[in-house]
């Protein structure tokens, strides 16, 4: 923070870091709707997994949208071979992830064939239900490539993390 302060925005986000990510995405949003005149009610992020796997490889802010980085994915994990979501490596419990592109759109429709992953604050997957009728906890739907139904991905409960348990 003290960085982003004294040295203008950051070129990747830390989402653990951020005690409300939600305000934080929604104001990356509201930031793309005035800087293009559109609605905010018409943005939602699409995604794209960088090849980059940590903000130090990052040369530069992207023009539109943010960098996020921290993030762990439990019950799977992103071949970066392949570019898509697969099996965990045995005796792995968690994988990070490498840097995601969240990047606003507009009138955005998910692809059928990616898996909309929830990302959660923590492992443990519970809060409180706030008024918006979500979980304090449930962060953001992240779409992910997969070779597989991701229907296949909801029964492994596949998530993206913030914060693992100890």
């Amino acid at each position: 923070m003290d960085d982003w302060l004294k040295l203008g925005t950051p070129k990747t986000f830390w989402m653990p870091g951020m005690f409300f990510p939600q305000g934080f995405m929604t104001g990356c949003l509201q930031t793309h709707a005035r800087q293009y005149k559109i609605a905010i009610d018409r943005l939602q992020f699409c995604f794209n997994v960088m090849e980059q796997e940590s903000p130090e490889e990052i040369e530069e802010a992207p023009e539109d949208g943010v960098y996020v980085s921290g993030l762990y994915m439990d019950g799977a994990r992103f071949n970066r071979d392949d570019g898509v979501i697969d099996d965990q490596i045995p005796s792995e419990l968690y994988s990070k992830m490498p840097i995601i592109w969240f990047k606003p759109q507009e009138n955005y429709v998910r692809d059928s064939d990616e898996y909309a992953c929830p990302c959660y604050k923590t492992g443990k997957r519970q809060g409180l239900l706030s008024t918006t009728g979500q979980s304090t906890n449930f962060v953001i739907h992240v779409d992910l490539p997969s070779k597989m139904a991701p229907a296949l991905w909801v029964r492994r409960a596949a998530a993206l993390l913030c914060a693992l348990n100890d």
